[in-house]
């Protein structure tokens, strides 16, 4: 029985060990990481992460990733919410070729998009900006958004709607009070998704920015100088690029749960 663990065990070490190589390099010198192979710093230091957040270009990389990123899933979140309400509820001419559309978008690499969204952005004054951003990842975001609420939104019976509208509610009223709180784990789930692929989308985000919105993958670029690449740097800022998506588990791990349980996830 003890033997059942192994291959468990195994694994996890496998996927945390990059993530403890990134923290290990982050506190060491560039001259410890290019000389020697130790598992631990010899000469611990923070001075990597000093740099992160004593230089503006570099904190302000992960201030400007959080803002596209949180625009993003408020407005894939909002918009998907009556959409998906209205696949789950409603039948209508071209609905399941409609739907199959939706997730098309998302099939799409954005390479295909990078090209037509500079040209536009840039003739309507919105290239380098938050906003750009976060409207180009809701091409693909959105889709996916819809598609997790509405398998959440079908699981609820349609007896609920018709119950709360016999009471006198109004559409609006029912879908904040009630209906709402019916899929606060889809809700979650959804959010989830929708700021990890936000967050880790490195090509429209590099194209459509300069300078005033660049996001931390653009501002790790910066590491590569004449003498070759500052690692420790590199690796703090890594560090601290995980740690979001590590705090957005945390948060909503029992939405994801159940998500995973009763969604479609």
């Amino acid at each position: 029985m003890r033997w059942k663990w192994l291959i468990p065990a195994i694994y996890i070490f496998f996927l945390l060990l990059p993530i403890y190589w990134l923290v290990n390099m982050s506190l060491k010198t560039n001259d410890e990481i290019l000389s020697m192979f130790t598992l631990w710093p010899q000469d611990l230091t923070f001075a990597n992460y000093k740099v992160i957040f004593t230089d503006a270009s570099w904190y302000s990389g992960y201030i400007n990733s959080m803002i596209y990123v949180s625009v993003n899933v408020l407005i894939s979140v909002c918009f998907a919410l009556p959409a998906a309400y209205a696949f789950s509820r409603y039948s209508f001419v071209g609905d399941k070729h409609l739907f199959f559309w939706l997730l098309t978008n998302r099939m799409a690499p954005p390479a295909v998009f990078a090209l037509p969204f500079f040209q536009l952005y840039s003739s309507i004054g919105l290239f380098d900006t938050h906003i750009a951003v976060a409207l180009a990842h809701c091409l693909f975001n959105l889709p996916l958004a819809v598609w997790i609420l509405e398998g959440f939104m079908s699981g609820i019976p349609k007896e609920i709607d018709e119950t709360a509208f016999v009471d006198g509610y109004s559409w609006p009223r029912f879908f904040v009070k009630i209906f709402i709180p019916n899929i606060a784990s889809g809700i979650g789930v959804t959010a989830f998704f929708c700021f990890m692929f936000s967050w880790v989308e490195l090509l429209l985000a590099r194209t459509l920015t300069a300078v005033h919105a660049k996001p931390i993958s653009a501002i790790m670029t910066r590491t590569v100088s004449a003498s070759g690449l500052d690692w420790g740097v590199l690796a703090a800022a890594g560090v601290l690029t995980i740690l979001p998506g590590a705090l957005v588990i945390y948060f909503v791990r029992n939405h994801i749960a159940k998500g995973f349980a009763l969604g479609r996830v």
